[in-house]
């Protein structure tokens, strides 16, 4: 397909400095609505499903339905944003965001709530492929380091924020529940008007085939691994007729996907991308760091709760050491990389720190103070810190500018399968060692398995079992990090092998006008 490089595309493929923060304000605003949505329901959900009369069976799906459709979204839309208006798309995902919390605010059943979370998680999966896209076609890689401390600001505040704003506004009688899911729609719609006054693209127009068939077969399939690891060990054992159909039901569409994928002109998922040796290693240890970072930290809130029998509210203000040592180390990152154009040496320290938090958090039990748990969280969140955001500059880096959002969101897509899959395997850690260490405090006299099952309020415990529970949570909470520790090895081996290449001094609207004909037709410029 051959085409030219209009001197007013090439004009509008830059944007100056002003600029570029006038867009990330919407950005950003997009960005902390992704993150309020998953955070802000946390401490609420128990109210909501008992208000509208669920089941613990629906209490697991509120949760699933927007982690499936934000996991399986990812790469759609990142094939998307290579093909069309990156504007138009982010500001279709935020309102699909709107859409899905308006519906979620007033829902009078489980079912409707159920289905406007999957509304919410396929424009939060939008949300999280674009936001990285845009950023990377409108700021060169070697710039792009200093903007990542803002990304960190906005995880940090949107992370710690949300649980206790859910808590304030569920106990506050005047707002309830319902405002859990209103409380974000502000903030898309703000960022929908922003991104339309400060977002300068350029308008990509060609010809171009949409792979609907490989589309579903990527969704179908990971949705049904996904399930799997969700829902195995709790609905139906890891052993059994439902895993065996989701396992091998998810495996064969997946190979159909990559059948299809092969074939087809546009594929959602270009599997030339994984020829880019950086592409496939910053894949791996994204995975991995998923694995270990969401797997591992998902459990502190509980154990801060059961095991140090602190309020909801207090446990979430005890994750800021690690939400902390996430900021600053991707900010210092940044401006360092940005400075210098070296950043292989902060993947190697990242996934050497991560490793070494992991290890530290393995020896945490129920005596452990604060005062020792705090700095082994903030080794952890420093760790993660140097590696999330630089996996991805090292694989946009070394990418063409018209495979950019196709990298980006492979990246994001695999980081979140690699969470959703450390959430189940080390979750049946957790629950197996609880129960272990339930049965021996109670001597056999006690079924473990059940009360490793069902989290226990230990408000109704007698002392004696108090103290067995408490104790039995904090010992397998250790247990879920030591678990996940290797993870955190392997994504450091994955790094050590990544070529260290030159930090790009053009933006992706810059290469993509450089590469021109061959790599992508003309665009019309957007005033």
């Amino acid at each position: 397909m051959s085409a030219a490089v209009t001197p007013e595309a090439r004009s509008s493929s830059s944007m100056n400095h002003r600029q570029i923060i006038q867009a990330m304000s919407g950005l950003m605003a997009g960005m902390f609505v992704a993150i309020l949505a998953s955070t802000v329901v946390a401490n609420a959900l128990p109210r909501i499903i008992t208000d509208l009369h669920g089941s613990q069976s629906s209490y697991t799906w509120v949760v699933t339905a927007e982690l499936l459709a934000m996991t399986a979204t990812v790469p759609v839309w990142g094939k998307l944003s290579d093909l069309y208006d990156k504007k138009l798309l982010i500001q279709l995902s935020l309102s699909m965001f709107v859409v899905g919390s308006l519906v979620a605010g007033f829902s009078h059943s489980v079912t409707v709530l159920i289905i406007s979370r999957v509304l919410q998680g396929i424009g939060a999966g939008g949300l999280t492929a674009l936001a990285q896209v845009v950023m990377a076609s409108i700021i060169p890689p070697r710039e792009l380091g200093k903007f990542s401390g803002v990304f960190g600001a906005v995880f940090a505040v949107g992370t710690v924020a949300g649980p206790l704003i859910g808590g304030v506004l569920v106990d506050t009688s005047w707002l309830g529940w319902r405002w859990c899911f209103f409380i974000g729609i502000p903030f898309a719609l703000l960022a929908i008007v922003l991104l339309q006054k400060t977002l300068k693209l350029p308008v990509v127009r060609r010809e171009a085939k949409i792979d609907y068939l490989g589309a579903f077969l990527i969704m179908a399939g990971v949705s049904a691994l996904l399930l799997w690891v969700t829902l195995g060990g709790s609905e139906f054992d890891w052993v059994s007729g439902p895993s065996a159909a989701l396992v091998i039901g998810g495996a064969v569409l997946i190979a159909l996907a990559v059948l299809v994928e092969s074939k087809v002109q546009e594929p959602m998922i270009p599997l030339s991308i994984f020829r880019n040796r950086t592409v496939s290693l910053t894949t791996v240890a994204s995975f991995l760091v998923g694995v270990a970072m969401f797997g591992g930290t998902v459990f502190l809130s509980q154990y801060f709760q059961i095991s140090l029998g602190k309020s909801p509210t207090i446990a979430g203000l005890m994750s800021l050491p690690m939400i902390l040592g996430l900021m600053v180390s991707t900010t210092v990152a940044g401006q360092i990389i940005s400075r210098r154009g070296k950043w292989k040496a902060f993947l190697v320290s990242g996934g050497v720190i991560m490793t070494a938090g992991m290890c530290l958090l393995s020896t945490i039990g129920a005596g452990t103070s604060f005062l020792v748990i705090a700095p082994c969280m903030a080794v952890l969140g420093i760790g993660v810190g140097m590696l999330m955001q630089n996996l991805v500059l090292a694989a946009q880096n070394d990418v063409p500018a018209a495979e950019l959002g196709s990298a980006t969101s492979t990246l994001s897509f695999f980081r979140s399968l690699g969470g959703a899959v450390g959430t189940s395997a080390l979750g049946a850690v957790l629950s197996h060692r609880v129960a272990s260490e339930l049965e021996k405090g109670f001597g056999g006299a006690a079924s473990g398995g059940d009360s490793g099952g069902a989290i226990p309020d230990l408000a109704t415990l007698p002392e004696s079992a108090r103290v067995i529970v408490e104790n039995a949570y904090g010992v397998a909470t250790g247990s879920v990090f030591l678990a996940g520790a290797p993870f955190a090895l392997l994504a450091l081996v994955a790094v050590l092998f990544i070529k260290e290449k030159p930090l790009k001094t053009k933006s992706g609207l810059e290469r993509l006008a450089d590469e021109g004909e061959e790599q992508q037709p003309p665009a019309v410029p957007v005033h």
